[in-house]
């Protein structure tokens, strides 16, 4: 009975979020959801792709039923799947990320929590894995870039939220006082940085990767 309740919430908590993910891009202009909004690249539809491609493998290959998507090999990748190239519509990578829930839901429906799996792309001794394992992976994933997509959205326009029925008019002024409290409480920590502090960072960033190697979501 604990195995279904826990399979159902999870998978559950998964249904909702990629609804989420999906609602950032509602209403925006195509170049909007496809422009990159960090110093790193990070878009909207890149962030959508990228989680329809880390489903379609996880829920796919790793459990012996490959997706019928056409995606690369894990062994190419090249960080394609984190934008939309000139020729892909958002469209098509919409539908791609619903197919991909239909694939996906069919393998968390078919197999038991305890069902093994192997990852390939995970180093040893932690490729060989399971159902749960696995949901809860993706369902980590997905909750990580639909956070990602919150902010993002809402440096374009102010739009934030879980669910568009949750969704309350923007006001301006309250978040303006709000964010000025923050601001004032913060104040003061910029004149108390000391020199311990700054040799500390020193520190942490010599064991740091080396620049680029953290930058793109991985999963």
């Amino acid at each position: 009975m604990i195995d279904a309740y826990v399979k159902d919430h999870l998978h559950g908590r998964l249904r909702r979020d990629r609804k989420v993910l999906l609602w950032k891009l509602d209403g925006l202009s195509d170049y909007d959801a496809r422009r990159p909004l960090t110093a790193t690249g990070t878009n909207l539809l890149g962030l959508v792709k990228h989680v329809a491609t880390v489903e379609a493998r996880y829920f796919g290959e790793v459990f012996g039923r490959p997706s019928p998507e056409r995606l690369p090999r894990w062994q190419d990748s090249d960080g394609s799947d984190l934008w939309a190239a000139e020729d892909e519509t958002r469209d098509q990578i919409v539908g791609l990320y619903r197919r991909t829930w239909e694939h996906s839901d069919a393998t968390i429906g078919a197999l038991a929590l305890d069902a093994p799996g192997h990852v390939p792309w995970w180093p040893e001794p932690h490729a060989g894995t399971n159902l749960f394992a696995v949901m809860v992976h993706v369902l980590g994933e997905s909750i990580r870039h639909a956070g990602h997509a919150d902010i993002l959205r809402e440096g374009l326009d102010g739009r934030t939220g879980l669910r568009p029925e949750h969704e309350t008019r923007i006001d301006e002024e309250a978040r303006a006082a709000y964010r000025a409290r923050i601001e004032q409480a913060a104040r003061p920590a910029a004149s108390a940085v000391s020199s311990p502090s700054r040799s500390f960072v020193i520190s942490m960033d010599a064991g740091a990767p080396p620049a680029g190697e953290g930058d793109r979501p991985r999963s």
